[in-house]
């Protein structure tokens, strides 16, 4: 059972702040992509297939929503473009998710919570999200909410983990 997680807190922390120091400067903000999500890759022996639905029981097991599924490249097929597998997978932990938009409207915008399967140009699959550090490193987050949207991340992780190794 091999993964690796990219997780850089550090980065996490400057995304909050590098925003304003260069708004302020008149300097323009370039994101990098891969320092704000988890990344992880299906071992080669499990289907495409397989990984959705292991994510689908173990989110089930773990009691978090699947509130939303985007067949993303069945879209673009539809149109009539060639597309490598791009799947979009909504969970949600619905109370949470309401402490803590009613805490800070802002967090709507990163609501549901969604882990993407996306083969690369090689044909690997890789399963991303979000890292979530990013929200839970926020100083004016309360205790009790960082600790409630810490036990959704880590159950997002496991969700993760359980669709890359197949695991029912």
């Amino acid at each position: 059972m091999k993964y690796k997680i990219i997780s850089i807190t550090l980065a996490a922390i400057f995304a909050f702040l590098l925003p304003a120091v260069c708004l302020a400067e008149g300097q323009p903000f370039i994101v990098e992509l891969e320092k704000t999500v988890v990344k992880l890759p299906l071992e080669e022996d499990v289907a495409l297939e397989d990984a959705v639905e292991s994510m689908k029981l173990r989110a089930n097991i773990l009691n978090i929503k699947l509130v939303a599924e985007l067949p993303l490249s069945k879209q673009i097929k539809a149109m009539g473009e060639k597309s490598r597998f791009i799947g979009i997978y909504q969970f949600c932990e619905p109370l949470t998710a309401k402490k803590m938009v009613e805490y800070d409207i802002n967090f709507a915008a990163y609501l549901p919570c969604r882990i993407s399967l996306v083969e690369d140009k090689n044909g690997k699959a890789w399963l991303l999200m979000m890292n979530m550090e990013m929200l839970l490193n926020n100083p004016k987050l309360n205790k009790d909410l960082k600790d409630e949207a810490g036990k959704v991340w880590n159950n997002l992780t496991e969700i993760m983990k359980a669709g890359a190794n197949g695991e029912l």
